[in-house]
């Protein structure tokens, strides 16, 4: 559990919700459960929010109540709106966390080879290569953690699209690249994935912006956008559906399921 006086309401939008929703909350001399009748919440949500815990993240209708009730001009409701796209530093755990428990994963990749399915080899150059890690070993034995997600009971479906590039950027030695494709050939076979290359002959099309991951969760969808030091949670509902419609127009220009299996296996022959 992560002590309260932790928060750092100056750099997380997280924080500063978890801050002012105690600062308020002992302002008024109000309890836990007080508090939760008021957002219409359990006392265990109050606290889960007061205290920034990943997973738990404060919805209009509460913020609308708790501005109501205390008389604070959208105070709350400013906050959730900015929150829900502010740049997140460190936007990456709480992402894992619920890729673990995700029912559907759906990732479009277009620099390169997504996380769950890269070898330590590939993930140890990637890192290395991109020199932003500090201790590169931590950061690859966490990326292979994900992984088991693949394997777990009852694993997600998972529908993978990704820029042709991929295949040709080489990251590592050709060894360690070709064993990359290999690996991606292998779980492209698994009746769980699936994996489509959107070809050169494609030209431009949406993707071309930036690559995003959806997640299907027990109860809704989150989107995840990625960025230069960070990246962003998405939740509300109209932004997801724009970016599931995202999805289907990139999926469109993707290739079919048998043709990227042979373009990958020719990709692993260039390699060779």
């Amino acid at each position: 559990m992560a002590p309260v006086d932790s928060l750092n309401p100056d750099t997380s939008f997280k924080d500063w919700i978890a801050s002012d929703l105690r600062f308020y909350r002992e302002r008024e001399g109000l309890s836990l459960p007080q508090l939760g009748e008021v957002m219409g919440a359990a006392k265990a949500t109050v606290s889960n929010l007061e205290h920034a815990r990943d997973g738990w993240n404060l919805n209009e209708d509460q913020a609308e109540k708790l501005d109501a009730f205390l008389g604070l001009n959208h105070h709350f409701r400013r906050l959730v709106r900015y929150a829900r796209t502010a740049h997140d530093p460190d936007w990456f755990a709480e992402y894992a966390m619920h890729e673990a428990k995700a029912l559907v994963i759906r990732s479009f990749r277009l620099s390169y080879c997504p996380g769950i399915f890269q070898t330590p080899e590939y993930a140890r150059a990637l890192l290395r290569e991109a020199g932003l890690e500090k201790d590169v070993e931590a950061a690859v034995e966490s990326r292979l953690k994900r992984q088991e997600v693949l394997t777990r009971e009852n694993p997600p479906y998972v529908w993978v699209v990704m820029d042709e590039d991929v295949l040709h950027r080489q990251v590592g030695d050709r060894e360690v690249f070709r064993a990359q494709l290999a690996k991606l050939h292998e779980v492209a076979t698994l009746p769980n994935v699936t994996i489509r290359i959107v070809p050169k002959s494609a030209g431009f099309y949406l993707g071309l912006d930036g690559s995003f991951n959806t997640l299907a969760m027990p109860k809704g969808e989150l989107v995840f956008v990625e960025a230069p030091g960070g990246g962003r949670l998405i939740q509300d509902s109209a932004e997801v559906r724009d970016f599931g419609v995202r999805w289907d127009l990139i999926g469109a220009c993707a290739l079919p399921w048998d043709v990227t299996l042979a373009l990958l296996a020719q990709a692993m022959e260039r390699f060779s």
